[in-house]
């Protein structure tokens, strides 16, 4: 029962840290783009849930963010006239398709 010898084995993770350290910067870099932005910045996901909404969309619409993430855009905040246009525009935006000159109602 006694001990013999002792295996060590080691890894340099520096590269590792120094790209999850690049990562969180751009980040931020990017919240603070987002938030600070002079245009509404409204996200959804795959569902049309809302899942990004910036201070410039929280001033126009009198919404803060967090009334409105987890809320259904079209449902929830587009009146019946628009939801079908609205609708399609993000479906083809969700599948890569871009529509110029969309005025969001």
């Amino acid at each position: 029962g006694a001990i013999v010898g002792v295996v060590d084995v080691g890894q340099d993770i520096s590269a590792r840290k120094n790209a999850e350290t690049r990562v969180s910067m751009l980040a931020a870099d990017l919240r603070l783009l987002i938030d600070s932005a002079n245009a509404p910045i409204i996200g959804i996901d795959a569902f049309g849930c809302v899942n990004e909404w910036n201070n410039k969309a929280a001033e126009i619409t009198g919404y803060a963010k967090d009334e409105v993430v987890g809320c259904y855009l079209v449902r929830d905040f587009i009146i019946d006239e628009y939801k079908t246009a609205v609708n399609g525009v993000l479906h083809k935006a969700l599948e890569g398709s871009e529509t110029d000159n969309f005025e969001f109602p």
